[in-house]
């Protein structure tokens, strides 16, 4: 039960019991737990307390809310090493993840127009899309910028569904040596969010990527707006590899 006396504010005091009810397994994955309603009577306090413990767990991805149904356990979140050198859709497969890689626009050359951060910005590059599935549901939008030149003919080759690293490998004989990422959180215009079927207003993670290779630096320059709902994306610390 709750301790009044407690310098513990009675919310965190009512987190500590449920986060303590979850890892005991009283309330397993995707189970519902009691009702905001039912937990005040349970422990004589007000339903704005109930509301602010389950704030918590929310805020620390252990509950989610479901409009209309209630507030549910999470499912234990898959870790995906998403910035290894290897690509993105190795890095769904080391993990036994099955994704689908639709390519929303077929590759073209195009003209970059101004952009502090694309290291093609003002000149010509080589530009596709893509969108990777999981599960049916959008996780990862992709657009990535390719050298102008060490990547000719890439334009003709048919990507669909295919490991762009792999085509780089295979094709034009070339691995990266090193890069760079940048992180930060942002927020979707209207045509991507419908894309990633998510709110305009849905934070989410954007990763500029910077590949280099033997014959030139910066020559795959990527922007990767990554759903963190199903998954935590993370970043092996040591270096980059390709394994």
């Amino acid at each position: 039960m709750l301790n009044t006396q407690s310098p513990i504010p009675l919310y965190h005091q009512l987190a500590d019991i449920l986060m303590e009810g979850i890892r005991a397994g009283d309330y397993p994955p995707g189970s519902r737990i009691p009702s905001e309603p039912q937990l005040a009577k349970d422990y004589g306090i007000g339903r704005p307390t109930v509301r602010q413990a389950i704030d918590v767990l929310v805020r620390q991805r252990l509950l989610s809310r479901r409009r209309g149904a209630g507030t549910f356990v999470r499912m234990p979140e898959q870790e995906v090493d998403l910035f290894s050198l290897a690509g993105t859709s190795s890095a769904f497969h080391k993990k036994g993840i099955a994704v689908d890689v639709q390519l929303l626009q077929k590759t073209r050359r195009v003209k970059v127009g101004d952009d502090a951060e694309n290291p093609f910005a003002g000149g010509k590059a080589f530009f596709l899309t893509r969108l990777n599935r999981v599960d049916g549901a959008p996780v990862l939008l992709e657009a990535i910028y390719l050298h102008p030149v060490l990547f000719k003919g890439i334009e003709r080759m048919d990507l669909a569904g295919r490991s762009l690293s792999q085509v780089v490998e295979s094709s034009f004989y070339m691995r990266p040596v090193g890069g760079r990422q940048t992180f930060h959180v942002g927020y979707l215009d209207s045509q991507k969010a419908a894309v990633m079927d998510v709110n305009a207003d849905t934070p989410v993670l954007v990763v500029h990527r910077f590949l280099n290779f033997k014959q030139a630096d910066n020559a795959v320059f990527s922007i990767l707006y990554c759903n963190t709902e199903p998954f935590v994306f993370s970043q092996q610390i040591g270096g980059l590899n390709h394994d």
